[in-house]
C-alpha cells in the first residue's frame, strides 16, 4: 500500500540561495517550523538524524545533488512495516526563480491505518516549511 504527498512552490530566489538555506542544519531550527533539526553528514549511503515535530528518526540518505535535490528514506521499525521517502527537488526557473518540490511516498502495510488526518497534518506541515523557505530566501 502507498500514499504520496507532494507540494511545490514558487520562489523568488534562484536555486543556489535556496540551497544554501535548505542544507544550512545548524540554522534550520531558527526558520523551519516542520524539520526541526538535521544532524550529520548529508552524503548518500550515510545516516542522518531528522527532528519532526512528536518524532526523531534515523533515515538513509539517497540523494544530496548541490542545487537540485535532496532525499532520504527512513523506516518505522524495521523495512516494509511504514517506510517514507522524503524529497526536496530544486527547479531552476530560468529566470532567478526556484520552483521548490517538497513531498515524500509512504509504502508498507500500517500505510492505510496512518491514511487521512495523519497524512493531511503532513502535508501542512510541508506546506508551512515551503512558505518559511520562500520567505528566508526572499530577504
Amino acid at each position: 500500500m502507498a500514499a504520496v504527498i507532494q507540494t511545490s512552490i514558487r520562489i523568488g530566489a534562484a536555486p543556489e540561495i535556496v540551497w544554501n538555506i535548505l542544507t544550512d542544519f545548524g540554522e534550520m531550527p531558527n526558520w523551519n517550523p516542520f524539520v526541526q533539526a538535521i544532524e550529520g553528514q548529508a552524503e548518500v549511503g550515510r545516516k542522518i538524524k531528522v527532528k519532526l515535530p512528536g518524532m526523531t528518526f534515523k533515515p538513509v540518505v539517497k540523494a544530496f545533488d548541490k542545487n537540485r535535490r535532496f532525499r532520504w528514506l527512513g523506516h518505522f521499525f524495521v523495512p516494509g512495516i511504514f517506510d517514507g521517502e522524503h524529497y526536496f527537488e530544486l527547479e531552476d526557473n530560468g529566470d532567478g526563480t526556484t520552483t521548490f518540490h517538497h513531498g515524500e511516498q509512504f509504502n508498507g502495510w500500517l500505510v492505510p491505518l496512518f491514511k487521512g488526518n495523519m497524512l493531511e497534518k503532513t502535508r501542512q506541515g510541508f506546506e508551512a516549511m515551503n512558505r518559511a523557505l520562500k520567505e528566508k530566501a526572499e530577504l
